[in-house]
């Protein structure tokens, strides 16, 4: 709990503020039947019990109400390569080990009307549990990458929101912020 509240400290003061749009979808998004093709059946298999084990969350106080209630950074986005939204954190999952089925954290980008739409998870392993030197955590068949900003590792898994830039992708060229009133604008690596 006490390095939860380190990474917490640590997060928490990179955000800022500002705004954003977005084109809405439909909560049951799959991805294009080529990028399903490429990947195999088990990480097929993974990414479905995500998305059964995540759909509720599409409305955001239903997910604040089973945990993930930390806000853990602004909305965030980068010029260039687009935006991951609002990070909301299930803080008892930041412990180290990560589960297809709970995600440390749920993405959500902000609405016009005002309302947050779920659009991607992201697993977290901070490095104080598996350290920047050892080899990269893996999930979905996917290495984490090292975030050392936060000093974590991380892997985003684009369910519920279509990433021309790849499901794992960490940015989305079509996430944006310009509806937030917090803004993290970063660079990505």
């Amino acid at each position: 709990m006490r390095r939860t509240a380190l990474l917490l400290a640590v997060i928490a003061p990179l955000c800022g503020c500002g705004e954003s749009t977005t084109t809405e979808a439909t909560a049951d998004f799959q991805p294009p039947a080529a990028a399903r093709h490429a990947l195999g059946a088990a990480v097929r298999k993974d990414l479905a019990a995500l998305r059964g084990a995540t759909a509720a969350f599409h409305d955001i106080e239903t997910a604040k109400a089973a945990g993930w209630s930390a806000p853990i950074t602004g909305c965030m986005t980068d010029p260039t390569a687009g935006g991951m939204g609002y990070h909301y954190g299930k803080v008892s999952l930041i412990d180290g080990a990560v589960s297809v089925t709970e995600p440390e954290l749920l993405l959500y980008e902000p609405q016009k009307n005002g309302r947050m739409r779920l659009v991607a998870v992201e697993y977290i392993i901070p490095y104080t549990e598996h350290p920047r030197s050892a080899q990269p955590p893996v999930l979905f068949g996917q290495q984490f990458q090292q975030v050392d900003v936060f000093q974590l590792w991380g892997l985003h898994a684009w369910v519920w929101r279509e990433n021309p830039s790849g499901i794992f992708a960490s940015w989305n060229p079509r996430v944006t912020c310009e509806h937030a009133t917090d803004v993290a604008a970063m660079a990505h690596h």
